[in-house]
């Protein structure tokens, strides 16, 4: 390459150089650089957030500016360079209580399942999800597929944790400390680096509103902005109590949860035990980050706990057949979902948010496979992307569903419409098997929209009978969305650098 191009490459400003990567001018694997090029600049990356954090302006909207956070809970966000090309951004989270809490978690069904997921769960399971205190997050390498050493290191992680918070009153030899980890696949973690910055993190503890966020930003890797949520609740037995809720989680590529890259943690201070936490967990999971999409990948470190430490007070909810119980299972899954879908929101790669929402089934897991196999189709995808209201897509989807009952699908029952968010009438586009004249100036008006809702009904099914409904969460696949998982390992970190790396979860 000469001089004069490399000069040319280096003025690029980061929209000229990606698209420069998209009309294939400049391809990673043709492109060979002397090392003298290799100072320049780092950690640009094309379709997530650019190197000094700055967020997109599509999606500041999505970023809160303060929070109504638990009582009794602690956050902070400090920066490690797990990543070498990491500088100055957090890349270490930790989140506390100052008191025992019940704890509950979800982990991925990948065969491959990374060292923090086996740690964490043994944790749990030792203490039979009560007093644990503290969950830390790494991002820049997920400690996957790391042998005996990955275990280790997660093991030590939590250790470090638990001696900064260890009292005589806890059991000897018994972690209280979570662990998990995002970021490249099959390298070993710079466990003294995170060890020795362990510390920090625990005198950064803070419970104001920058610090949760600093702890959201810090588990990111491709994601553009920072997903934290918080709400405050009461419940039936006391009116009085005013209880919080905060959340956060991080993903935006190898996303198709089944817990079963995503993280996600929940904290809470009305007091739940963990013989109710975890079926509540999983009630709400089953709803919200078991039922969104991105790309259709379920990563080795898919993880997401639930911490409730009873700090606010109140009556324990040791039933969710009970009053408390069946408002605080609404109060969840509602809070679940909409921290799921920011993660949608941000796909790698997305145009559109889309739910399908299929109705009048027999039961919700037929209609939830059904959404699912709508949201997963490739083709379904790519012609939301292109704004074509190809229907026949969405049917061909729910023809190839596997595992359904028999008589669920009646082709002759059968109906699907687009619903604008803007509370216009839905564009009906087969109406009981019946195909409709479409609008299609109308269906491209609609699809120019960010978000959509795709209507699927039943009709009962074969006998007619079937009440049942399920939703699923899902984003467009744009050519972006191709051009980052074609080009992932090999990653422009800075004008004119080109660096190799693997895929994050």
């Amino acid at each position: 390459m000469s001089s004069k191009l490399k000069t040319i490459i280096g003025q690029f400003s980061q929209q000229a150089i990606r698209l420069l990567r998209r009309t294939d001018l400049l391809v990673a694997s043709k492109v060979s650089l002397p090392a003298s090029t290799v100072k320049i600049s780092q950690q640009i990356r094309l379709y997530s957030a650019p190197v000094a954090g700055a967020i997109p302006a599509s999606k500041q909207k999505y970023v809160p500016t303060s929070g109504s956070y638990p009582k009794g809970f602690l956050a902070s966000g400090i920066h490690v360079g797990v990543k070498p090309s990491n500088t100055h951004l957090p890349d270490l989270a930790l989140l506390a209580s100052e008191k025992p809490c019940s704890g509950a978690a979800v982990f991925t069904r990948n065969k491959f399942q990374a060292a923090p997921v086996t740690i964490s769960r043994q944790v749990l399971e030792r203490r039979s999800g009560e007093g644990i205190r503290t969950i830390i997050i790494n991002s820049g390498c997920a400690n996957a597929v790391t042998g005996k050493g990955g275990l280790d290191d997660a093991s030590a992680m939590g250790q470090a944790v638990d001696t900064c918070f260890k009292t005589s009153e806890d059991p000897p030899h018994e972690s209280s400390t979570l662990i998990m980890s995002t970021g490249v696949i099959g390298q070993r973690l710079p466990v003294s680096k995170i060890l020795s910055a362990i510390p920090t993190a625990y005198s950064a503890l803070s419970s104001n509103h920058q610090n949760w966020l600093l702890a959201a930003r810090a588990i990111c890797t491709t994601d553009t902005f920072p997903k934290l949520l918080s709400r405050t609740f009461t419940l039936p037995s006391s009116p009085g109590l005013t209880y919080s809720l905060a959340g956060m989680t991080k993903g935006a590529g190898m996303i198709h949860p089944n817990m079963a890259t995503l993280l996600g943690m929940i904290f809470t201070d009305a007091p739940i035990p963990a013989k109710t936490l975890q079926p509540l967990l999983a009630h709400a999971v089953n709803r919200s980050f078991n039922a969104i999409s991105v790309d259709g990948d379920t990563s080795t470190n898919d993880t997401l706990a639930f911490l409730a430490n009873g700090a606010a007070g109140g009556n324990p909810i040791t039933s969710l057949d009970s009053e408390d119980g069946k408002a605080i299972t609404e109060i969840v899954t509602s809070f679940t979902q909409q921290l799921s879908q920011l993660v949608v929101r941000d796909g790698e790669g997305a145009t559109k948010f889309v739910r399908v929402r299929v109705i009048n089934a027999s039961s919700f897991s037929n209609a939830r496979k059904i959404a699912s196999t709508i949201a997963r189709s490739p083709l379904v995808k790519t012609a939301l992307y292109g704004k074509d209201a190809n229907w026949g897509r969405i049917l061909c989807a729910i023809g190839y569903t596997d595992g359904l009952s028999p008589g669920v699908v009646v082709p002759e029952k059968t109906s699907v419409s687009f619903v604008p968010t803007d509370g216009s009438e839905a564009l009906k586009l087969l109406v009981r098997g019946e195909p409709e004249v479409v609008d299609e100036a109308r269906a491209g008006r609609i699809l120019e929209e960010e978000d959509l809702e795709i209507l699927v009904d039943l009709g009962g099914g074969e006998e007619g009978k079937g009440r049942e409904e399920a939703s699923y969460w899902f984003c467009d696949f744009s050519h972006v969305s191709a051009s980052i998982m074609v080009d992932w390992r090999l990653d422009l970190s800075g004008a004119g650098l080109l660096t190799r790396e693997n895929r994050n979860t």
